[in-house]
């Protein structure tokens, strides 16, 4: 008397018979499984295209996405690009800082926007050069790069005065590699405008453009 397989023995058969069913094409048909959105059975053949069917459905999922990613970077960087030209456009130190606030606002949609600059000689009046506690400095200046997340308790935030009540979400940027120089905090009513996961490589690269630019005209 012959046992019966199991169900792992069935599987690893039909894994090392893969012409088994060019040998039965007929079982395709006659074998029925239940449908897997449904309770009704359907032939094993048609199971095989539904589940083509839902791969092809998430891989086309996964190219939109890849490709509205794409898009969305390729925005950027362009704007990226415009504010560049601007910066190098400028003739001193307060049309820079002008024109960073510009395209932070206009072009990037930067609602709220803070910067402050220390140990350089700045004009006289200038906005950025306002005191700023040491305890903010040392943090800026332990930072590795830029860093994303909610607006609540966070040290900076007294940096947009009247406006904390309707800041939710901040990007802090660091200016300076060799020597951290200044902050550029970003600031946004939209909780998931900056947020702890999300990537922070063109926030670096205006951080580098923007202290490159200061710091030759200073």
């Amino acid at each position: 008397m012959h046992r019966a397989m199991n169900e792992d023995e069935i599987a690893q058969f039909l894994r090392a018979q893969p012409q088994f069913f060019d040998r039965h094409p007929d079982l395709l048909e006659s074998v029925m499984v239940p449908h897997p959105h449904g309770g009704r059975a359907i032939p094993l053949a048609e199971r095989q295209i539904l589940g083509l069917r839902e791969k092809v459905r998430l891989l086309e999922g996964k190219l939109g996405e890849l490709i509205r990613y794409g898009e969305d970077n390729e925005a950027i960087s362009e704007k990226v690009h415009r504010l560049s030209l601007a910066l190098l456009g400028a003739p001193d130190h307060a049309a820079s800082v002008q024109a960073l606030y510009f395209h932070l606002r206009e072009d990037f949609a930067v609602p709220r926007v803070a910067l402050r600059l220390w140990n350089k000689s700045l004009p006289e009046g200038a906005a950025e050069g306002a005191e700023v506690e040491a305890a903010l400095r040392d943090h800026a200046e332990s930072m590795a790069g830029p860093l994303c997340g909610p607006a609540a308790a966070n040290p900076f935030m007294g940096w947009f005065d009247g406006a904390q009540a309707h800041v939710r979400s901040l990007a802090l940027v660091p200016l300076g590699q060799t020597r951290v120089f200044g902050m550029l905090v970003l600031g946004s009513e939209d909780p998931r405008r900056f947020y702890p996961e999300m990537g922070t490589l063109f926030l670096r690269r205006i951080g580098e453009l923007v202290a490159a630019a200061l710091a030759s005209r200073l």
